[in-house]
């Protein structure tokens, strides 16, 4: 038994000083001079973090893994060559935080399945597949020698007493299993209950080989994804990510660590340069930290600048491209900027609130801003302290809501222009307000560590309180679940960036879950899709975004991946649904402020079948830009729903309806070149490879036909 030493060692920097890194010792059985290969860098793999060795050492393969990273180095143990000959690279969908090896007596032997690992990721077990590329007809002896079994070789007593007996090997072949078992004399027999069902019949002698064997765990046959540049023939097999089937390895898993969500693998890209607005100057970035800092319909932009007045650029994003270099026409405000909302029934026409405690409704031509807009269309008083945040009724035309600093929320009636109702009972800054999806209530999170629930028509005082998040640095508020939970995102007690889930009937009681994500200064700014209940989750400053499925039970929170850019963005904020291009299965689309620039971004799933129409992603929508309600009927007690529309473009079939594809056998490319063939195959293809170079042996030689002298001629 030897030691291999790989890792950091003590060595020398530039200046000649030692330094000390991380060494590991791995202990490899059958390797008499392994320790020749003692070397820092002797496997080229330059990590920071400790390397994790698993060895399997019946096929001589060693697997090394890093926390934190996303490969998987596999090696051959050479011990008559002393060396390890490299075999693979495995590319890992997700970061790495755990790696286990499975017995081989779990591995798909008739599948020619060598090897098998285990993944630990931040939320799933992934296994990992080494196939050989061989026709799975029949048990091949030499990829899988007897391996150890499962019935110890003496008990405790012997071992102590000096016994070195070593486990009996058992043989892989389906034919010679099932396998003994083994219980321990520390466990109790358990006595099968009277009601429980008859046990199964033992499988037979021999396993056909279509037949999936019980012994060998989840082993469902995984794609294989070999290369021909490899130096052995043995490839990595990942799971499935087509988000669309489950294989039955990946439906064990989800029994043991619940549901995923079907949008898990959703892609964010940003869209192509030509989209985007440039030469962008000027940026107001003191607008308050739960604002979403500027605001978008599916015609325009408005943008807060840094200069007098308060004025905000109105940008056109059917007209992208580079901005001029000179001024922009702006909406003259006479007050800093703290909140802006474009009217969800009118794209034309856009509330700003101020510090001097008004909001201004601007009208925008429908040409667009030409020129400096002084004079609002109408100027709403009544607030004391300044403006915070501004809602517009999802469904009652002319219906806004307002918070400010005199700790009152205010409903106004914009066709009167007129305040019709006000509520109380916050006692600190309201840091958040949303309307519910029916529009008849009202949810505001405030720095008093309270969440309450308004019905605004029937009070001025909350209709229920819960706690909060515990942190008093900034909140924010989304109804989610069809209305049936309340999203907040806040700070715990550590400065954690945190969201909390609440039922809308029992606040009182507390979050129903709470989901610790980072530690970052920037409030989350949540933008919801009810269609999906995806919720994307950013804060000003960051670079990444978050992206979760929300359950109104357990789990709760089913995570996605996440979208990341190279720099900071400003602002991001979630576009109207009819934005999206379902035929690329573009399920969201935002907008990405950067510092000198406005970019869309593209959320998209990838799918096989993009000539259907995905129905399952792309239920029917919301009309939301049309009023159900009007102001007065709103205030007078009138309720109503919103009318729906479906995504489905015009000659598409629903992939619902769509024919079912046959199965194809999935046979990898270079199998057809990497299959074994017998000596004499290969002695008859070299012959053949011969002739065919030196060409057919009857045709006369070049010298038969040379024309020489005459015999008489010599004389």
């Amino acid at each position: 038994m030897q030691l291999l030493q790989l890792g950091n060692h003590w060595d020398h920097n530039e200046e000649g000083t030692l330094f000390e890194g991380e060494c590991q010792h791995w202990e490899l059985s059958g390797c008499p001079q392994a320790q020749r290969l003692a070397s820092s860098r002797q496997l080229a793999l330059f990590s920071l973090r400790s390397l994790l060795p698993l060895l399997d050492p019946d096929s001589g393969l060693l697997i090394l893994a890093g926390k934190g990273e996303s490969q998987l180095y596999c090696y051959e143990v050479a011990p008559q060559q002393l060396a390890l000959s490299p075999v693979t690279q495995c590319l890992l969908e997700s970061v790495l935080r755990g790696v286990a090896l499975v017995p081989r007596r779990a591995l798909a032997v008739m599948g020619c399945e060598v090897l098998r690992v285990l993944q630990l990721s931040d939320a799933a077990i992934v296994p990992v597949s080494y196939h050989v590329p061989r026709k799975a007809v029949e048990f091949h002896e030499d990829l899988f020698p007897d391996t150890a079994g499962c019935v110890p070789a003496s008990d405790p007593h012997a071992w102590w007493a000096g016994s070195n007996q070593q486990v009996q090997k058992v043989s892989l072949h389906p034919a010679h299993r099932p396998y003994p078992s083994f219980t321990s004399c520390l466990v109790p027999p358990t006595e099968p209950s009277s009601d429980a069902a008859p046990p199964a019949a033992a499988p037979p002698a021999e396993t056909p080989v279509g037949d999936a064997d019980p012994s060998e765990g989840f082993s469902s046959p995984l794609s294989s994804l070999t290369s021909p540049s490899t130096p052995s023939s043995l490839g990595p097999s990942l799971s499935s990510t087509s988000g669309i089937s489950t294989s039955p390895s990946q439906r064990s898993l989800q029994s043991l660590l619940g549901p995923s969500s079907k949008f898990r693998h959703a892609q964010g890209a940003v869209l192509h340069r030509d989209s985007h607005i440039t030469n962008l100057k000027g940026l107001n970035l003191t607008t308050p930290g739960e604002s979403d800092g500027f605001c978008a319909n599916q015609l325009r932009v408005a943008v807060p600048l840094l200069s007098n007045g308060g004025q905000v650029a109105v940008l056109e994003l059917q007209k992208p491209g580079r901005l001029p270099d000179t001024a922009l026409p702006t909406l003259q405000n006479g007050a800093a900027v703290t909140d802006l909302a474009w009217d969800p029934f009118d794209p034309y026409r856009l509330a700003v609130g101020g510090e001097d405690a008004r909001i201004r409704l601007w009208r925008v031509p429908p040409e667009g801003l030409q020129e400096v807009l002084t004079t609002p269309e109408a100027v709403l008083t009544g607030h004391t302290e300044k403006i915070y945040s501004l809602r517009f009724h999802p469904l009652a035309a002319d219906v806004l809501a307002s918070s400010s600093y005199d700790l009152t929320i205010r409903i106004w009636d914009l066709q009167a222009r007129a305040e019709r109702l006000r509520l109380q009972g916050h006692r600190d800054q309201i840091f958040s307000l949303a309307w519910s999806p029916d529009g008849r209530h009202l949810a505001t999170v405030c720095r008093d560590g309270y969440l309450r629930v308004y019905e605004p028509r029937g009070g001025p005082e909350p209709l229920q309180e819960g706690p909060g998040p515990e942190g008093a640095r900034g909140a924010r508020v989304v109804w989610v679940c069809d209305g049936h939970c309340l999203l907040v995102s806040g700070f715990d007690s550590r400065s954690e960036r945190q969201l909390l889930l609440y039922p809308t009937e029992a606040l009182a009681g507390g979050p129903l879950a709470v989901l610790g994500l980072d530690v970052a200064p920037s409030t989350l700014l949540p933008s919801y899709d009810p269609d999906t209940s995806l919720v994307l989750l950013t804060g000003k400053g960051d670079t990444r975004v978050f992206l979760y499925e929300l359950l109104p039970e357990a789990p709760f929170f089913l995570e996605c991946n996440s979208f990341t850019s190279p720099d900071p963005h400003k602002g991001f904020i979630l576009l109207p649904k009819t934005e999206c291009d379902v035929r690329e299965v573009e399920f969201a689309r935002c907008l990405r402020l950067r510092q000198t620039s406005l970019e869309p971004v593209a959320f998209r799933l990838p799918r096989v079948r993009k000539e259907f129409f995905q129905d399952d992603v792309f239920p029917d929508t919301a009309l939301s830009w049309e009023p159900v309600l009007s102001a007065s009927a709103w205030l007078g007690g009138a309720n109503g729903q919103p009318r729906l529309i479906s995504l489905q473009p015009a000659g598409m079939t629903p992939v619902s309806q769509a024919p079912r594809e046959a199965p194809a056998r999935r046979v990898p490319p270079s199998a057809l070149y990497l299959e074994e063939k017998s000596d004499q195959q290969k002695k008859e293809e070299l012959l053949n490879a011969m002739v065919a170079k030196l060409g057919n042996r009857e045709d006369p030689l070049p010298q038969d036909s040379f024309e020489g002298v005459d015999e008489d001629e010599w004389d």
